[in-house]
């Protein structure tokens, strides 16, 4: 006796849900990449109602436990002269411009050590703040 089957398996696969899938992975990634914050170091900045955008060659933080960064890269406010330097001849610039992101509860001697050290290298020292 030969039984036959009454349904086929058919071979073709739907690829329907796996765009769907691929679609929804593609806008989450999307989305999360835009909140994604560029400056890696935490620092409160003050805030202003003017804002002044210039082109930021070297950036100098300073964070509220009191860590320094050139350019992201860890340093002390007594090597902060030379690193600044070697930073500014790094970018090739007539006028140099620093970027200081100084957190809000640091003292104010500290920012005024930064804007010395600018000055003395011809630089161009802007305070980086937050919108209103």
């Amino acid at each position: 006796m030969a039984f036959k089957r009454r349904t086929k398996v058919k071979p073709d696969f739907s690829l329907a849900s796996m765009t769907d899938l691929v679609f929804l992975l593609l806008i989450f990634f999307m989305i999360t990449s835009t909140l994604v914050s560029p400056n890696a170091i935490k620092v409160n900045l003050p805030t202003a109602n003017n804002q002044v955008t210039t082109p930021k060659t070297v950036s100098v933080s300073v964070t509220a436990d009191m860590q320094w960064f050139v350019n992201g890269t860890s340093t002390s406010p007594s090597n902060l002269a030379n690193d600044l330097a070697a930073q500014i001849a790094t970018t090739g610039t007539a006028e140099p411009t620093v970027s200081i992101n100084c957190d809000k509860t640091v003292a104010i001697e500290h920012l005024v050590h930064i804007m010395t050290i600018c000055n003395n290298l011809k630089a161009k020292a802007v305070l980086a703040t937050q919108p209103n």
